[in-house]
């Protein structure tokens, strides 16, 4: 209220005219500084939602890249600028460059492995070792012969399913249960050939879920595997497998016991004589977790009744692997194999077992079955 005392008429009408003008002015400024306040914030709403657009467009790419599906060339161009940077480095004569890149194309247009990565013999120099072998091994069984595959320059650090596979497939060329399944395929595979294999078998139906995770395409990809590709391609060549997921620790401090009790039955069913080495007909194990893959080749029965597996690591390079086939080996190099259970501490792991051949109405029914593809849990 103003306390001003007026005595002339147009005074106070000029004051009072001031007053109103104010109040206007007040109101005004109200209603600018609400709409201001009301544009800042839509701005701000508008800039969160575009640095989250663009996180998501980065983690996206990320996963992209970190899964193989950039874009970015195969297992070819990967080969090609590996060996240009290894020249760059003078780590490679140019010459030699020139070798392996047509032996390479050669390869690939054959779709054949070049074997430049195989280790052979080592399962059977393992049943040697292990017939001589006498502190603390009670029992043992392995495979029936497997070659060792590890990752090269045109595959490091996404080729480990790929190889795993070469791993298995080359168990099944030297069984002879197995010869009508793979007659079309009497030599390894590449890694792009396998790749044309997987997507061959989504198109005759098998996982259209997981061929839909990669667009339906591999070949040309750096895109990593994983079970059920493994799946999809072993029945779609009629051989009978199963997924066994192990979906949680069953032991203390993140362990997996089951893991290893599960694998010992599979080794151990029919081959449970008194035998202290038992070279089974059995084919490796394919074995999965997050980010890598491995081989189960065998287990050990020690003396305090703990188990080992023994498995063949793609990581692991061949002049690693060669020392395993040496006559007077003492055991040093069964570290590269050997896992305990408290070396697998993985949140899960799941496993492709082979077990025999399918009818061709079985494998109708799987590919059926495999439009919403599942597993065995354990527990």
């Amino acid at each position: 209220m103003c306390s001003l005392t007026c005595t002339n008429i147009q005074i106070l009408e000029e004051h009072v005219d001031l007053h109103l003008e104010e109040h206007s002015f007040s109101e005004g400024g109200n209603i600018r500084d609400l709409e201001l306040a009301q544009w800042l914030q839509t701005e701000e709403d508008k800039q969160q939602r575009s640095e989250e657009e663009k996180r998501e467009r980065e983690e996206f790419k990320k996963l992209q890249r970190q899964y193989g599906l950039d874009n970015s060339g195969g297992y070819k161009q990967q080969f090609l600028k590996n060996m240009e940077r290894e020249v760059d480095r003078g780590r490679m004569q140019p010459f030699e460059y020139h070798k392996r890149k047509a032996d390479m194309m050669e390869c690939l247009a054959f779709g054949i492995d070049d074997g430049k990565t195989k280790t052979s013999g080592v399962i059977e120099a393992l049943c040697k070792y292990y017939q001589n072998e006498n502190k603390d091994v009670r029992h043992v069984w392995l495979s029936t012969g497997v070659d060792h595959f590890h990752s090269s320059l045109g595959d490091r650090g996404w080729g480990c399913g790929y190889r795993n596979f070469q791993m298995l497939l080359s168990s099944l060329l030297q069984n002879s249960l197995y010869n009508d399944c793979l007659r079309d395929t009497t030599l390894i595979p590449s890694i792009p050939k396998i790749q044309s294999m997987i997507e061959d078998a989504w198109r005759e139906g098998f996982d259209p879920h997981g061929a839909s995770h990669f667009n339906n395409r591999l070949h040309g990809s750096k895109a990593w595997i994983g079970a059920c590709e493994i799946y999809s391609l072993l029945t779609s060549l009629g051989i009978k497998c199963q997924i066994i997921d192990f979906h949680k620790p069953t032991g203390p401090m993140g362990t997996h016991p089951r893991l290893f009790e599960w694998i010992l039955r599979y080794y151990s069913t029919d081959n449970e004589g008194g035998a202290k080495v038992a070279c089974t007909s059995k084919p490796p194990i394919y074995l999965q977790h997050q980010g890598h893959s491995r081989t189960v080749v065998g287990i050990e029965e020690k003396k305090n009744k703990t188990l080992c597996l023994l498995l063949f690591d793609p990581g692991c390079p061949s002049q690693e692997m060669q020392k395993l086939l040496k006559q007077n080996s003492d055991g040093t190099s069964l570290k590269l194999l050997r896992k305990f259970v408290g070396s697998l501490k993985e949140k899960q792991y799941q496993i492709v077992a082979i077990d025999g051949v399918l009818s061709l109405e079985e494998k109708a029914a799987r590919c059926r079955d495999s439009q919403v593809l599942t597993s065995e849990k354990i527990p």
